[in-house]
């Protein structure tokens, strides 16, 4: 069975993940890491979520967790997914990036170990978020541009990066089915005398507060009337399943370059 190296191992997403990489008859956990200082270091990752052990000890060195691994998947923080790129490009095993937030500098290193390695970078891993982008764009082509763009997203308290990266995918669609760029039409805040609405514009609003694990809805307002889009995670499960189909996807030797969600889901 194909071994999997899983990067924050200990975090939500981490946590998600492991029971499911230990229920599954075609997968095998064969590295964990987290980060320097952690606690759960030393133990075993199925003891780290209650379970049996896995035979995987968490560890916070990034070549020791790829040891064995023919994939590996990355819930952490920007810098730390391009560290963890780095490793995985030395030794040659694909990887899934789960991780946002990554700036124009991290999106150009990405794409360079890309050129060696299959990589999968997604904002969000859900079907149901996937099927949501393609939605967007079909709903923003087919809409006259009177109607106005905004996307609200909602997370817990603990998100660092905002809007999300689904909310900016969301964006991106939009505007790209307009025929413009989203630098171009954006509108991340609004404060005092704003002024009337930019044509084309599309704005973002944002949430964060306890533990919500995610919401994003998209509306177009018209004239006499409103579309909205919209997808409430009510767990991390989806984005778990997720990440394991764009495993196994990785692990059919697929070649070097950069992917999508699209490219695993086939929509």
């Amino acid at each position: 069975m194909p071994g999997i190296a899983l990067f924050g191992a200990t975090g939500k997403m981490g946590r998600a993940l492991l029971p499911l990489i230990g229920a599954s008859d075609d997968l095998v956990l064969t590295g964990a890491l987290a980060s320097p200082g952690n606690r759960e270091i030393g133990r075993d990752a199925g003891e780290v979520v209650g379970l049996a052990p896995f035979g995987a000890v968490v560890t916070d060195d990034p070549d020791s967790a790829l040891a064995g691994a023919e994939v590996a998947i990355d819930f952490t923080r920007p810098a730390a997914s391009l560290i963890h790129a780095r490793a995985c490009a030395r030794r040659g095993c694909p990887l899934v990036i789960g991780t946002t937030g990554h700036d124009e500098s991290g999106r150009r290193e990405l794409t360079a170990v890309s050129r060696s390695l299959a990589v999968i970078l997604a904002p969000n891993m859900s079907v149901g978020v996937n099927l949501l982008f393609r939605l967007a764009e079909l709903a923003a082509r087919a809409l006259p541009e009177q109607y106005d763009a905004e996307i609200f997203e909602a997370h817990h308290r603990d998100k660092v990066d905002a809007p999300s990266g689904t909310a900016i995918t969301l964006g991106e669609a939009v505007a790209a089915a307009r025929g413009t760029q989203l630098a171009d039409s954006a509108v991340y805040a609004r404060q005092g005398d704003t002024g009337p609405r930019p044509a084309g514009a599309i704005g973002f609003s944002v949430l964060r507060a306890g533990d919500i694990v995610g919401e994003h809805r998209l509306v177009f307002a018209g004239p006499g009337e409103r579309v909205e889009l919209a997808h409430l995670a009510q767990d991390r499960s989806g984005f778990a399943r997720g990440a394991l189909a764009a495993a196994r996807w990785l692990t059919a030797g697929r070649k070097p370059g950069l992917y999508g969600m699209h490219d695993v889901l086939g929509f």
